[in-house]
């Protein structure tokens, strides 16, 4: 019972997702439209009638009730339709999505990832061992999550890229020396450029993992648990990780399962940075050309992954913490 009442709150979560990412971006001044015929006007003169034609294409047909649109779109969302897109047209949305999904994922996705381990672990010692070196360390790091993004990555750029010619300035990867494919050329090549947008979003992100978990190990390690299970004289080890560690990264975990669904929409600073073929380097592609279709299709994506995340996370909580099941 207690796992059909989360499915149907996220369902109904999910609908009203769907339902904004249609109107909102209606809502935008321009029309996707005339950015489709300004885009053919460079080659040459445009047929009157080729105006209605790119309407019905792209699903924004003003002769059409609003209320009408909308059931259209439903049924298109459901068919796997997510309509053409005008910044690449008349590439689908969804091969285009498919192209920038990957780059993503694996930079942005790893890069979190390594993050909440670095900042769990460091974090844990940090809170077991006050002040230790670990605790000199933290202030720094909090001082990197309050520099922007784009100021750090353009600071890189400048030192390693520029004055020092140790990795590239921009790219997803070199097409005059690999292509495309699952192979060692091809990914170490990737790697290659993706370490600065890797580096710039670790150590930006660092300090707020390691400064929550450590202040959680602050307060966990005063509860009369971890006095008791001192005063049986359980390994100091045991203790930090089976008692004090894994009580304490509660909270934490919440919020990587959070970081984890956005990961998806990827870090639109970064990647405009960088230039990195990746979501967020698409969104603001879309949003700069008033691309409806390509917006809804990303902004789905995106919702859809931070809400089966969270739902993830609300069915293995109780597995972490027993005492929700108790609650739920």
């Amino acid at each position: 019972m207690h796992i059909l009442r989360k499915l149907g709150f996220y369902l109904v979560a999910l609908w009203a997702a769907v339902t904004l990412n249609f109107f909102i971006p209606r809502m935008l001044p321009g029309s996707p439209v005339d950015a489709v015929l300004a885009k053919l006007a460079l080659r040459g003169p445009v047929d009157p009638g080729t105006r209605r034609s790119i309407e019905i294409m792209l699903g924004a047909d003003d002769d059409k009730p609003l209320l009408q649109e909308y059931f259209s779109y439903l049924g298109s969302l459901f068919s796997g339709d997510l309509g053409i897109s005008v910044t690449y047209f008349p590439m689908p949305v969804t091969q285009i999505i498919g192209q920038s999904l990957p780059w993503t994922l694996v930079l942005v996705g790893l890069a979190t990832t390594i993050t909440f381990v670095i900042g769990m672990v460091l974090g844990t010692i940090a809170g077991w061992k006050r002040g230790s070196w670990l605790d000199s360390l933290i202030p720094a790091t909090t001082i990197m999550q309050a520099v922007p993004y784009f100021w750090l990555a353009l600071l890189f750029i400048y030192v390693l890229s520029v004055n020092m010619d140790l990795f590239p300035i921009s790219g997803g990867y070199d097409p005059s020396l690999v292509r495309p494919a699952f192979d060692y050329p091809f990914v170490s090549n990737a790697v290659y450029y993706g370490f600065l947008p890797a580096l710039t979003i670790v150590l930006s992100s660092l300090g707020g993992w390691l400064l929550g978990m450590r202040n959680m190990m602050v307060s966990t390690l005063s509860e009369d648990y971890i006095l008791t299970a001192e005063a049986k004289g359980l390994n100091p080890r045991r203790i930090m990780v089976m008692y004090a560690a894994r009580n304490a990264m509660l909270p934490s975990v919440s919020g990587f399962a959070i970081s984890l669904g956005f990961v998806v929409s990827g870090s639109i600073v970064v990647e405009t940075v960088f230039s990195y073929p990746g979501i967020g380097y698409t969104m603001l592609q879309a949003v700069n050309n008033n691309d409806y279709s390509l917006m809804q299709g990303l902004f789905l994506v995106i919702t859809v992954s931070v809400l089966a995340a969270n739902l993830v996370v609300d069915l293995l909580y109780g597995i972490i913490d027993p005492r929700t099941r108790a609650r739920g």
